[in-house]
């Protein structure tokens, strides 16, 4: 009995002195923690709570939240012809960015990162219009766009060459597309730089070894940087989604959502009921329904493209 205690005496003070650097570390990381844990409480968390609780309200932002009307905000949104075309357009800007500026990012990337002569002037050339504001971007193919051929530069080139002016934010069946024209000229550097981080992580000795044993240039391409740009391609695709839902910025200086609605987003269609018409309990609402279809699109992406990385096996 007494060599038992002893050794589970001995035990506890063999334990002891882990467990407290244990206890100490995870305090420590508490305390580093704690403040970014209470601003993202207060800056994240707790606004979507109040925008769910908002959101039931016939509200005008002036005073207390009290005409509580359920679910109405949700049903009126659904039925409305205008966020429905809203919807629309966010759709068909995914569908174009994925089909579109994402492959010519890929490929400019490909040719930048590798064997085109003056690559680094080019990489700087693409990516410029990256660190532009959005704002200032706007503005500036506001310009660029207007339709009198006086003012603007486009609309003189083509009346110079004997065509007619387009009114390219005017008319609404090609408002969208100058406007998507605008969005890639903005955001096609930045998928580039991804891709082009990507690219450089890859061994050259994988594309040599496959030159030697007979590969050319598109069966490199698609049998070893392909598969190897497997998760950037992943991230610049989740990326490109969730910017385009949230588009806001560029398409309300450019055109504010018009001509007659051609080139409404959800969030242009949220800040005109929220802001520009005070209802904010219907804003509010707009505001939920896009959170939702981010957080289902994250949830469900994530899931689907859970893959192995080639390189890291991660």
């Amino acid at each position: 009995m007494r060599h038992l205690n002893a050794s589970k005496l001995n035990l506890q003070s063999d334990k002891s002195p882990t467990l407290r650097p244990r206890k100490k570390e995870t305090l420590f990381i508490i305390l580093f923690l704690l403040p970014a844990l209470v601003l993202f409480l207060l800056f994240v968390i707790y606004p979507i709570f109040r925008s769910i609780f908002f959101s039931t309200f016939d509200w005008n932002g002036l005073g207390p939240a009290t005409n509580n009307i359920g679910l109405g905000n949700y049903k009126k949104i659904f039925t409305d012809q205008v966020f429905l075309k809203s919807m629309l357009n966010v759709f068909i800007i995914i569908i174009l960015s994925l089909g579109l500026q994402l492959p010519l990012a890929l490929i400019l990337s490909v040719l930048v990162g590798r064997d085109l002569p003056g690559r680094n002037l080019f990489r700087t050339m693409f990516f410029l219009p990256y660190v532009i504001s959005e704002v200032n971007t706007a503005i500036m193919w506001t310009l660029l766009f207007n339709a009198n051929p006086d003012r603007g530069l486009l609309n003189a080139v083509i009346v110079l060459l004997g065509f007619n002016p387009i009114g390219w934010l005017a008319d609404s069946k090609i408002v969208l597309m100058s406007v998507f024209f605008v969005l890639t000229w903005k955001y096609f550097g930045f998928h580039m730089l991804l891709f082009l981080t990507g690219i450089q992580n890859i061994p050259l000795e994988l594309e040599e070894a496959a030159r030697i044993d007979g590969a050319n240039g598109f069966q490199n391409f698609f049998f070893i940087i392909l598969p190897l740009l497997s998760r950037t391609i992943r991230t610049s695709v989740y990326m490109s989604v969730l910017g385009s839902i949230q588009q806001f910025t560029i398409i309300w200086v450019m055109t504010g959502g018009g001509p007659v609605n051609a080139s409404e987003t959800m969030a242009t269609y949220m800040y005109r009921y929220g802001i520009v018409r005070h209802q904010l309990g219907y804003g509010s609402a707009v505001a939920i329904i896009m959170f939702l279809f981010c957080l289902i699109f994250s949830l469900l992406y994530q899931r689907l493209t859970r893959k192995p990385d080639y390189l890291t096996g991660l």
